[in-house]
């Protein structure tokens, strides 16, 4: 899995659940026991619950990694619900147990304690992470774009996958690439060909449209050609890919192993 697909709400969400994880160690109980009395019983911790367990703790923590690995496989479903969507309905499935648990209590522990405040913020993570923009930020910035290494085992500043290179240009270098020369003409580079050459066999692009390189903030799914609802290819931050069509609100990109198909979702993508 690419860390930079992760999101600072994917952040809040592994946070919490490993403090989820640490209270089910601790006492479910705050009863103070008398010197005289054995109390065994009562210092108890959810590993001897096996309901608070299984319906609050490990809850939680499966919610977590089902959202975590949507991620890595969108478009995966459970009993017909997306990972990412399954994984959240058990995070609130143990923020509202936990509630009523400590209620019950009455003299509540500070496993119950840190857990009721790791299940709120659990289950706030993922259900606003999808909501607020703060939250769908990359959990780690992207590299510049002279900083991403060059694809098919080509020289830093040379051929496909690089938007940034400097080539030479009848004798001239340092020139910065333009998409708009035409195919074949001396000292030409290969991205440029490789943009130009890109729109052909699969439909002319709209209007004037020029190929381009982008890269996204965030990981956005690649959707087939053919408006199939599952993705078939996951676009990561801090890789170039190749615009080569306009699709009505989104774009249709080139992945650097030659798939094509729609990103629906352009917002915040950045120029090569």
């Amino acid at each position: 899995m690419n860390i930079r697909s992760l999101t600072r709400g994917d952040g809040v969400v592994i946070g919490a659940a490993v403090v989820l994880f640490i209270a089910s160690f601790l006492d479910l109980s705050g009863y103070d026991c008398p010197s005289s009395v054995d109390c065994s019983g009562f210092s108890a911790n959810a590993w001897d619950s096996l309901s608070a367990l299984m319906g609050i703790y490990l809850a939680g923590i499966i919610g977590a990694a089902l959202l975590i690995v949507s991620r890595a496989m969108p478009g995966r479903k459970v009993v017909g619900f997306e990972l990412g969507q399954f994984g959240a309905a058990l995070t609130v499935y143990a923020l509202w147990t936990m509630f009523w648990t400590i209620i019950e209590a009455g003299d509540a522990g500070a496993g119950l304690i840190l857990g009721l405040l790791a299940t709120l913020v659990l289950a706030g993570g993922a259900v606003a992470t999808p909501l607020v923009p703060a939250l769908k930020a990359p959990l780690m910035g992207a590299p510049r774009p002279q900083a991403v290494q060059p694809a098919y085992g080509q020289q830093p500043g040379q051929g496909y996958g690089y938007p940034g290179a400097q080539q030479s240009f009848g004798g001239q270098t340092g020139q910065p690439q333009q998409y708009g020369a035409q195919p074949g003409q001396p000292g030409q580079p290969e991205h440029q060909q490789a943009a130009q050459q890109a729109p052909q066999g699969g439909g002319a692009p709209a209007g004037d449209f020029t190929p381009f390189w982008f890269a996204v903030p965030v990981a956005r799914p690649l959707y087939g050609e053919d408006g199939a609802p599952n993705p078939i290819a996951e676009l990561a931050p801090g890789t170039w890919y190749l615009a080569v069509e306009q699709r009505g609100p989104g774009l249709i990109a080139q992945t650097q192993d030659g798939r094509r198909g729609v990103l629906q979702d352009t917002t915040g993508i950045q120029r090569g």
